[in-house]
C-alpha cells in the first residue's frame, strides 16, 4: 500500500518543503496526534502550518465538504507531514484521490525537519 501511494507522489525533503511553505507556494499540513506533537515537538506555529490531526484531513481537505478548511482547493499545493514520513505519504495519495493533484509529503517527515534544523518549537 505504502509503495503503491508513493508511486504517485513526488515527495519532497524538508528544505524543499520549508521553501514552499515561505514564498506561500504551498501549505503545509503536520497531520500527528496533538500527543506526539507534544512529545516529538513541531514545526515552529510562527511558519503558519496548518494542524489537521490525520483521522479528519480528508473531510476537511475534500472541495466539495461542507467542513473544508479555507486552503482546501482542487489547485492546493498540500505538504502533509508527518513523524517519519510514512503515514504522510498514504494521506497524501489520499488527498490525490480527493482531486487534490499536487498533494506530496515530507520524505522523512518530522524527524528530517527538525534534523535539517529547520524552525521548530518544544
Amino acid at each position: 500500500m505504502l509503495d503503491d501511494a508513493r508511486a504517485r507522489l513526488t515527495r519532497i525533503g524538508p528544505e524543499q518543503a520549508y521553501a514552499e511553505l515561505r514564498s506561500g507556494d504551498a501549505v503545509l499540513v503536520d497531520i500527528r496526534p496533538v500527543a506526539q506533537r507534544a512529545a516529538e515537538g513541531e514545526v515552529d506555529p510562527e511558519l503558519g502550518v496548518l494542524v489537521v490531526e490525520r483521522n479528519v484531513l480528508e473531510w476537511r481537505f475534500d472541495p466539495r465538504s461542507e467542513a473544508r478548511l479555507p486552503e482546501a482547493s482542487y489547485g492546493s499545493r498540500v505538504v502533509v507531514l508527518c513523524q517519519e514520513g510514512y503515514t504522510s505519504s498514504l494521506a497524501a495519495a489520499s488527498l490525490q484521490s480527493l482531486g487534490i493533484e499536487r498533494a506530496t509529503d515530507v520524505d522523512g517527515g518530522f524527524a528530517a525537519w527538525r534534523d535539517a534544523g529547520l524552525p521548530v518549537r518544544g
